[in-house]
């Protein structure tokens, strides 16, 4: 059997599968074993998920996990150019997502509230956390490690993963995340911090709290707006550090939000600046000298940011926008007032009472003509708090998750509730779920951009801690949802909100259509400006005429990002422009062009490369966009594109001629003896016990496969050599500009010092995720007093806890692997990967 018949027999299968679902609706699964609170594509094959540390029922290496990957099926480059799939990596990874299959990965640090982005050698970092925590959860101040969780203090955490293919179960070490704090970490605590990359790959790390809690202040009237008593971090900082900003002086945007400034809204901008927004402030940030230039209010006092917890987004750049960035923001809330929004202890309200806003706004902030302004956009079609938007390939815009009524965050009391049994929605701050999703289309008129039409409702209430992606083949994952401390599997709770592990796949309007099978996609990395490239569509993997396919044909980069808190940090859109011709025999060659010649515009790293056909994307293969360093890209002048060439072929869904798909689907026929594709697939999509059928001979050919070499291994890895971990290769000019920097570009302890980052100064006193020493509690209104855990939760901190001594207790690091025989260090962070 020839590779070719087999990778039809894959792609008929996966039709068959398709086929059986309808768009616009949910499917479950399968357990994500840890509730995804953090989630990003690593690669064409796997999700990478992070928890916080708390007790997940499953276990890794003695303690709950908090960390997990989830295989989904992908495309791949084979090497049998005829095909570009490698048929039993993909019939592989679509069993495991049929299955739900999740593989718990460890984690060392806590990472609960993190942030993240990828880096431009497609590793991913993911910043900042909470203390080390026991069983409730409560701060741990024994000797080393908590014995439950054994989890270590994450707020100041640089992890650093690179993502592998094939099955997590059987990663190496180099795959593993490395998390170290006491040798990779940032300048200051950080929980509830955003990240954003510039043109360079570097990455800007803004706000966070040094403790957490509901928002960033201890209450209205704080004595200390500047540090919140040493409690808020209002700084910036770089990855790789930047000489004389570890961290930055306070910045005066991030202290003016008045708390409301956790998970700031930040977008990278054309010039080179970074538009952030929190509480109704807006600034244009100069990375390099750290000058704030504010721009128009919020309208309407809408709070965005978290706990607001609005869904913001760039709009898709294309050629017709000339790549001018609009961000689009949508919901959150403007029901509470400064009093209401209370401080680290929670609200001063029952916040679960208070709508969430419908409103829209779009901002460009460096406008071709005229001055920055908020436009009123159309309201959503209902209010919604933690709603998420998540970019599709065709261009329109997922919104999904969330709830009506109230706030992110939790409590276990508020002014008028005060014993935690009496809160109607546990320890959640909002209610009435949002269950059916809507799509946003940023191109149509006013009035008319929202829809949910044909969209099913999901029955599943994703509320906070919820997160949602968009996958390889244009569905999107959507898992999560959280609003407790911890979790008690030998208890029945019985809450309203539980800690969801089931994750669902989204299947958008254009599901069960036949998909464009683009082939020529670059195998090297895309460059800014520069010559284009070729992208070819044959005739009969394409629907309708050839001339109209061709002219509705589009190519897209999608990233989702790192998706958590309702925001997604790094999702973008971009489409190539193109041309094309179109020969007599139906064949459409895309002339694509290279990115813009602006880094800027979309940040050197990974991304999902699509062709879209009428509206219907192909599979999405992973590119690389510049040159895998953190450094100034090249840029060059984008080469002149061919013109637009026609012809009078038919198209292989237009064998009448009337320039119109017809109603039965044909496929040209194939110079091979084996049986046509189109064939195979027509059979599958009419059974499931053909489909079966087909499985079980995938099997036979992969496992005879398997035999000979290891799936996993050598050329099959796309960017083999960025697999596992790979710090960053800092290029000359970057040391010129910035002073400088260690081997690796890191932000590394001195020499001898006992703890790079010393142990916690509080215990930890539950309100909203809230720590607090008993000094600075007392001085707490009494509303906004730490808050102990009833059953829901954990038991009270006693108040002559013994502070730890050192991280580890005087273990060595907990990520060290084992060396490998005849070597003495096998993992080392601060050298490129072995």
């Amino acid at each position: 059997m020839t590779a070719r018949t087999v990778g039809a027999l894959a792609l008929a299968a996966l039709a068959a599968t398709a086929n059986a679902q309808s768009p616009g609706t949910f499917k479950q699964v399968g357990s994500t074993l840890v509730s995804a609170m953090m989630m990003f594509l690593g690669n064409d094959e796997n999700i990478y998920i992070l928890d916080k540390a708390e007790g997940n029922p499953v276990e890794i290496n003695g303690h709950p996990a908090w960390g997990s990957v989830w295989s989904v099926y992908f495309f791949h480059r084979s090497r049998n150019a005829e095909l570009s799939v490698d048929v039993c990596l993909m019939a592989r990874a679509t069993r495991n997502i049929a299955a739900g299959k999740a593989t718990v990965v460890d984690v060392i640090s806590n990472s609960f509230c993190a942030s993240g982005f990828f880096l431009p050698n497609s590793s991913w970092i993911a910043l900042g956390g909470n203390s080390g925590i026991s069983p409730g959860p409560v701060d741990y101040h024994g000797p080393g490690v908590d014995p439950t969780y054994q989890d270590v203090d994450g707020r100041q955490a640089i992890r650093i993963v690179a993502p592998c293919n094939g099955d997590a179960g059987a990663f190496s070490p180099d795959c593993q995340w490395f998390d170290d704090p006491t040798t990779l970490h940032m300048s200051v605590r950080r929980w509830y911090s955003t990240a954003e990359a510039l043109g360079t790959g570097e990455i800007l790390i803004i706000g966070g709290m040094q403790n957490g809690g509901y928002i960033n202040r201890v209450g209205p009237n704080s004595n200390d707006p500047v540090t919140q008593n040493n409690l808020a971090s209002n700084s910036y900082e770089f990855f790789p550090a930047r000489a004389n900003f570890a961290p930055s002086p306070p910045s005066d945007f991030l202290v003016n939000a008045g708390g409301l400034n956790t998970y700031a809204h930040a977008f990278l901008m054309a010039s080179g600046k970074v538009l952030l927004q929190a509480n109704v402030s807006t600034i244009l940030l100069n990375t390099d000298t750290l000058v704030e230039e504010p721009l128009p209010d919020m309208p309407n006092g809408v709070v965005r940011v978290y706990p607001g917890s609005g869904g913001v987004a760039v709009l898709p750049l294309t050629p017709a926008n000339n790549y001018e960035p609009t961000v689009l923001f949508c919901g959150g809330t403007n029901a509470l007032n400064d009093y209401e929004w209370g401080g680290y202890g929670g609200p001063n309200c029952n916040a679960w009472e208070r709508p969430a806003s419908a409103d829209c706004q779009r901002l460009t902030p460096e406008p071709q003509a005229g001055q920055a302004a908020y436009e009123q956009d159309d309201d959503m079609l209902e209010g919604r708090t933690m709603g998420q938007f998540v970019h599709l390939p065709d261009g329109s815009m997922l919104m999904i998750n969330g709830a009506k009524m109230g706030t992110a965050g939790y409590t276990t009391q508020t002014p008028e509730i005060q014993r935690t049994q009496d809160l109607p929605f546990g320890l959640s701050l909002a209610a009435q779920e949002v269950l059916t999703p809507a799509i946003y289309y940023p191109d149509q008129p006013r009035g008319q951009r929202w829809s949910n039409s044909g969209l099913a409702a999901s029955t599943i209430p994703r509320m906070y801690h919820s997160t949602a992606i968009v996958l390889p083949d244009a569905s999107v994952f959507v898992a999560g949802s959280n609003p407790n401390g911890d979790v008690n599997h030998t208890i029945q709770y019985n809450l309203p909100y539980p800690a969801v592990y089931e994750a669902e796949i989204w299947y958008p309007p254009y599901w069960g259509k036949q998909r464009p099978q683009p082939s020529g996609i670059p195998t090297s990395a895309l460059t800014y400006g520069g010559d284009y490239f070729n992208v070819t569509l044959n005739n009969g993997t394409y629907a309708g005429a050839s001339n109209t396919a061709a002219s509705k044909a589009k190519v897209v980069l999608l990233r989702s990002g790192f998706t958590t808190h309702a925001m997604s940090m790094g999702q973008r859109l971009l489409q190539l422009n193109n041309t094309y011709t179109v020969t007599e025999d139906g064949t459409i060659t895309l002339h694509v062009s290279q990115l813009p010649a602006n880094p800027n515009l979309f940040t050197p790293g990974p991304a999902l490369f699509f062709v879209v056909v009428d509206g219907v994307p192909s599979i999405g293969k992973t590119v690389s966009v510049g040159t895998g360093n953190i450094g100034q890209q090249p840029t060059a002048a984008l080469a002149v594109l061919p013109p637009v060439t026609t012809s009078t072929a038919k198209g292989s869904d237009d064998k009448d001629g009337d320039g119109k798909p017809d109603t039965t689907t044909t496929t040209t026929k194939s110079s091979s003896s084996s049986p046509s594709l189109g064939l195979i697939i027509g059979a599958a999509a009419g059974g499931v016990a053909v489909a079966v059928a087909l499985a079980a001979l995938l099997w036979f050919f992969c496992r005879r496969k398997s035999r000979s070499k290891n799936a996993y291994g050598g050329s099959d890895r796309p960017f083999a050599s960025q697999q596992g971990f790979a710090p960053p290769i800092v290029t000359g000019g970057m040391q010129s500009q910035y002073g400088t920097l260690d081997s690796a570009g890191y932000n590394t302890p001195q020499q001898g010092t006992h703890n790079p980052y010393g142990p916690p100064a509080a215990p930890f006193a539950r309100g909203s995720e809230y720590n607090s020493n008993t000094s600075s509690a007392q001085e707490l209104p009494s509303a906004q007093q730490p808050r102990n855990y009833d059953q829901y939760g954990a038991s009270r901190i006693p108040s002559n806890y013994e502070p730890q001594e050192d991280a580890y207790g005087g273990l060595a690091s907990p990520t060290a692997p084992a060396a490998a025989p005849g070597q003495t260090n096998y993992y080392d962070p601060h050298q490129p990967r072995r």
